[in-house]
């Protein structure tokens, strides 16, 4: 057995003991399970939501896409860290009207504020939709980085299905709680090893940063700046927009909005988060520094340019303890959008739609029963896929969007959306996301009348669009009809 793989194996056993023993001396009834009592303070509230930061994407995807695409790699700085600002706003009422009802997901939330249980169904769907992508990438990724970084001995199936175990334990016993107790050792773990690799790959290989992309741009000509067709400024604007929309309406992040004990929390996260973010720039040097020292990576292969450029370079036991890293990105998002699927399909599906009777208690076990489900679901995906780690990803991010107008209307003082509005708005904005990705259409072969600059906005703000119009409408034509003595009233 190799170092590597040892110090991978522990790490991944420490993981499952954190995890299991998170549950010490808790309750684990529906509240606790899901939302840890409402009793998180700043930093396990900070690491949960930065989790949505450090996952395999950021070791893969964004050091993959930074080899495979270049400048528009950029946009992943950049989404994030206008979500943050966003959410200076955004969270804090989300959170008081969370504490205020006792909920405990996300589509609880919509059902409340709309008082339509169809509503709160409908948006159960739509997440789990989009979750079971984000978990298949998170399983995915971890088993190309034990594939990886193992040297062969650990295949990337057996990776995966190992990951998917250790997670579905320990979430079963601890819920959010295990997810939280090892943020806390993934982030310290990932702060170190990206702020080394991003600093020392560069010097080690060309001298410096300036020396690198110098470099880069006289082999590759263009590659450091935006293309005209594709990944465009329009692209990149667009896409920056339309995720930074999306980035909260994941309902693992929503949900963890849900287990702060104060508002001012995330006030004090969104002036933080966002400097935090830029450690994100380590990766991408990675990514740029073996688009010459590791080259000929293509389709879904340039998601493995970090851990090539690694093997390449380091001794077994650093290689493990940066394969250790990944594998953590792995497993703490993972367990989040684990407990969040099993929470939706227990409490928003079956008790929302089948149970409306069904108690907390026997919600919380039928949840804890569904762990194992979801992520044997999960699994089988994780092997029959071949789309790329971001490609996942933002096909997620083009479903989750759609919940944005009606959230936002939600929280507006005057209630000119009707429960009614806002299903058909998300109804058809999902449907749209769906037709334009089962047939890989683009904003240029949709609306061919378009001027050039606009076909290469993303595909998710025409779903979006329809979402606003159909939203709009409906709202319009279902407005409660108020007697004149009501009507005199709210004028003055």
């Amino acid at each position: 057995m190799s170092t590597a793989l040892v110090i991978i194996a522990a790490v991944t056993l420490f993981a499952l003991y954190l995890g299991v023993r998170a549950r010490h001396g808790h309750d684990m009834n529906l509240e606790q399970w899901t939302v840890g009592g409402r009793s998180f303070g700043t930093t396990f509230v900070f690491l949960l939501m930065a989790g949505e930061i450090y996952t395999t994407f950021t070791f893969l995807g964004g050091s993959g896409f930074a080899y495979g695409k270049g400048a528009p790699v950029y946009y992943i700085l950049a989404y994030a860290t206008l979500a943050y600002v966003l959410s200076y706003w955004l969270l804090p009422p989300v959170w008081r009207f969370a504490k205020t009802h006792r909920l405990v997901s996300q589509p609880h939330f919509f059902a409340r504020k709309y008082d339509s249980r169809g509503l709160g169904v409908l948006v159960a769907v739509v997440d789990v939709a989009a979750l079971i992508p984000y978990l298949v990438l998170q399983l995915k990724g971890l088993g190309i980085i034990v594939a990886t970084t193992s040297y062969g001995a650990i295949s990337s199936s057996a990776a995966s299905w190992i990951g998917a175990a250790v997670v579905t334990i320990y979430v079963s016993a601890s819920g959010v709680r295990g997810s939280a107790w090892n943020s806390v050792m993934k982030d310290l773990l990932i702060l170190a090893v990206v702020l080394f690799l991003g600093i020392y790959l560069p010097i080690h290989y060309y001298g410096g940063l300036g020396e690198m992309f110098h470099a880069i741009d006289t082999a590759r000509p263009g590659f450091l700046t935006f293309p005209d067709k594709g990944s465009s400024v329009t692209w990149f604007q667009s896409t920056v927009l339309l995720t930074a929309l999306g980035f909260f309406m994941w309902p693992h992040t929503f949900g963890s909005v849900f287990t702060a004990k104060n508002e001012q929390i995330f006030r004090r996260n969104a002036m933080v988060l966002p400097i935090y973010q830029l450690i994100l720039l380590f990766v991408f040097f990675v990514g740029f520094a073996a688009t010459l020292k590791v080259p000929g990576l293509k389709g879904s292969d340039i998601d493995l340019s970090l851990f090539r450029l690694t093997l390449q370079t380091f001794d077994p036991w650093l290689v493990g303890v940066v394969g250790a890293a990944g594998v953590l990105t792995a497993l703490v998002p993972g367990s989040m959008i684990l407990t969040t699927a099993s929470t939706l399909l227990a409490n928003d599906i079956y008790r929302g739609a089948l149970a409306r009777d069904a108690s907390d208690a026997s919600v919380a076990k039928l949840a804890r029963r569904l762990v194992p489900v979801v992520a044997l679901v999960a699994v089988l995906f994780t092997l029959h896929g071949g789309e790329t780690i971001v490609a996942l990803l933002l096909m997620g991010y083009n479903f989750v969007t759609q919940l944005f107008p009606a959230l936002v209307c939600s929280l507006a003082s005057h209630k000119r959306v009707t429960k009614q509005g806002a299903f058909c708005g998300i109804a058809v904005g999902v449907l749209v996301v769906t037709v334009t990705t089962l047939m890989h259409l683009s904003v240029g072969q949709l609306l061919p009348f378009l001027p050039d600059s606009l076909k290469e906005a993303n595909i998710g703000f025409v779903a979006l669009a329809m979402n606003v119009i159909v939203l709009a409408i409906v709202s319009a034509v279902t407005q409660p009809h108020l007697h004149p003595e009501q009507s005199s009233a709210r004028t003055h």
